[in-house]
């Protein structure tokens, strides 16, 4: 079997913290090319292009700092030589950008090449949720997968154990990507619901924001786990309307569903973004800027595109968690009316 070229498009903190993994597993296992590329945007960072710090340094010094990177992870500003020969490609950049970059792609790619997104975001269809496995899947012409899980970058970099769910319809490739990704602690598990571990993986930075607010107004921990509980609900009841195949309780109980809900509800950027906008009022772009260091928050502009895919069903008496969100982020709706649009959640009735 010839040896797989894998190539990461994207090197946030995340991209460059599957970056350590991946490039450590394709340098010890013959089935991979020991070479990955990694697709950078390319920034002066000190006067200095941040591509030509990482092949130096090998430490994305903005996005991940005091991590050293494999040798073998070449940083590529120009994405479509970065992917030119690549067999697997994996996905991980704020899926507001993913369009664009799916279509500088085109035309460019292996015809058998698979991919992989890590991406957390849906993308609204002209008929309604689009997923952004889908996004890339239709405009590349490549079978998809995706990974999803209570990962938070930096202490995935760190190799504190956690785990993470593949979702994927080929077995074949799920087992490929095991492989490639799995090491002992970043334990992996494959289940073949791709919709739902999708679903979770985007839908959780809204509960997120929610949990935030809660801690910004000085709530409990009581209050925040009504809030976990009646999000992971409101994510249930998404799936089932919206996925398609078979959606089932299990699938919510591995990492992608529950735990991730957890971690991102307890630590993570949109819980931290939203606990400042509760307590300072500032506007949500603006504590990105002072806070994120260059990141993009999730939680706000998945909840607005759930609001006009779930407004055009006629459904949203039934997400007010959701809804909730939406309307503090976008309509002006203070946060202090947060908890009083769950007094009379669907769950209580």
């Amino acid at each position: 079997m010839a040896s797989k070229k894998v190539c990461i498009i994207g090197s946030g903190n995340w991209g460059s913290a599957i970056a350590k993994i991946v490039g450590s597993k394709a340098a010890q296992l013959a089935h991979f090319d020991p070479k990955v590329t990694m697709w950078v945007f390319e920034e002066d960072v000190g006067g200095r292009k941040l591509t030509e710090i990482i092949n130096t340094q090998h430490e994305n010094v903005k996005y991940l700092p005091g991590h050293k990177l494999p040798p073998n992870v070449v940083a590529v500003p120009d994405v479509v030589q970065a992917a030119a020969a690549a067999d697997i490609l994996i996905f991980v950049v704020p899926h507001q950008f993913i369009g664009k970059i799916c279509n500088q792609l085109k035309g460019h790619l292996k015809a058998d090449a698979i991919g992989l997104s890590l991406i957390k975001g849906v993308d609204e269809g002209p008929s309604g949720l689009k997923l952004i496995s889908d996004v890339i899947a239709e405009c590349l012409g490549i079978p998809m997968s995706v990974l999803m899980g209570a990962n938070i970058a930096s202490e995935v970099a760190e190799e504190k154990f956690c785990e993470t769910t593949i979702g994927c319809k080929d077995m074949a490739h799920g087992q490929l990507l095991k492989d490639l990704m799995q090491t002992p602690n970043f334990r992996i598990t494959v289940v073949q619901e791709v919709d739902t571990v999708e679903i979770c993986g985007a839908l959780k930075n809204i509960v997120a924001i929610g949990a935030g607010f809660c801690d910004g107004l000085g709530f409990g921990d009581n209050t925040k786990a009504a809030v976990i509980r009646l999000g992971l609900m409101e994510m249930i009841a998404f799936a089932k309307i919206f996925c398609r195949g078979p959606v089932s309780s299990a699938t919510f109980l591995e990492s992608c569903g529950v735990a991730d809900l957890i971690t991102t509800c307890y630590g993570g950027r949109n819980r931290k973004v939203a606990e400042a906008f509760a307590r300072t009022g500032k506007p949500i772009e603006q504590l990105e800027k002072e806070m994120l260091n260059g990141q993009k928050l999730q939680g706000p502009q998945t909840a607005r595109e759930l609001h006009s895919i779930i407004k055009q069903k006629g459904l949203l008496q039934k997400f007010p968690l959701f809804m909730a969100v939406y309307r503090i982020c976008y309509e002006n709706l203070p946060v202090t009316e947060f908890i009083h649009c769950l007094r009379n959640h669907p769950e209580h009735m």
